[in-house]
């Protein structure tokens, strides 16, 4: 489904398309020279979006036959200092045919309208250095953010800070 000017129509990822976007998702990683840190399947997925408590949503673009090339997966962040939610966009992808098209603007503004429609402040995201979409995050007025360094935390690293926990884990209330 285009547009009348063939630009991708926006819309929330149903179950239909999550095996599209699941291929998506190690399209990226193939791109971004790691393809064998991607683990993500298709139940996974699945349950991520549709899984009775829901914490991380998606949007697709889609072509003329209703099929997703581009995708968005996205969930919401907190700023304690200014109070409100924002969206952290985790992935971005449009697939090579559709570069140039207009999906890939057209996702982000999707979410900065969700942003706009709820208050949220932000919408944030990482990018790999030598991506060349920094050209295109500049032409739309994202700035980088080189005042902050990412941590991460994982395998036995984690699993040895979480044995010196003093309590025990509890499930966030659904």
């Amino acid at each position: 489904m285009t547009s009348p000017d063939g630009t991708p129509t926006i819309r929330p990822v149903r179950p239909e398309d999550v095996p599209a976007v699941v291929a998506m998702v190690h399209e990226l990683a193939e791109y971004e020279r790691a393809p064998e840190q991607c683990h993500l399947t298709t139940a996974q997925l699945d349950a991520a979006l549709f899984g009775p408590s829901p914490a991380l949503y998606g949007h697709v673009a889609v072509d003329a036959s209703d099929q997703p090339v581009g995708f968005a997966l996205w969930f919401l962040n907190f700023s304690t200092w200014a109070g409100v939610h924002g969206i952290y966009l985790e992935d971005l992808y449009v697939r090579p045919d559709a570069r140039g098209t207009g999906a890939g603007r057209m996702l982000l503004a999707t979410l900065a309208a969700i942003c706009v429609e709820r208050g949220y402040q932000r919408l944030e995201w990482w990018m790999i250095h030598w991506n060349p979409a920094a050209r295109f995050y500049a032409a739309i007025g994202a700035t980088p953010m080189d005042e902050w360094t990412p941590y991460r935390l994982a395998g036995p690293a984690l699993h040895e800070l979480a044995t010196h926990a003093t309590a025990a884990p509890t499930r966030p209330a659904r």
